[in-house]
């Protein structure tokens, strides 16, 4: 598990390093921005990797739940554009999640 959270810190640290070598050139901040899918993909693996070997953990059915409540926000958000609303804090969920996957690897490192 320590392995987990240091793999894990490292796909959360390499976007913010790029999005702050950006003052540097412009250009990090794209490539930053576009590493945080890379971030996103192996915790959702992780995350439901984790949730499948210890399905009783509430910190994990908790993620998966917000994961799914972030996707189904936003497929209907890109179709229905009456729900502009939802795309204004959609984008807010995902460094949550990050930070929330984050804390459960941590808190199961300790244990």
């Amino acid at each position: 598990m320590k392995n987990l959270f240091r793999l894990n810190l490292a796909f959360i640290g390499f976007p913010v390093l790029l999005c702050l070598m950006s003052v540097i050139d412009g250009e990090f901040l794209f490539w930053g921005m576009l590493s945080t899918i890379l971030t996103g993909l192996f915790q959702l693996v992780i995350g439901f990797g984790m949730l499948k070997d210890e399905p009783k953990d509430k910190d994990l059915q908790r993620y998966a739940f917000l994961v799914l409540l972030f996707f189904c926000g936003w497929i209907t958000s890109a179709f229905l554009e009456t729900i502009n609303r939802i795309m204004d804090y959609i984008y807010v969920l995902p460094p949550l999640l990050a930070a929330y996957l984050t804390y459960i690897i941590y808190k199961k490192r300790n244990l």
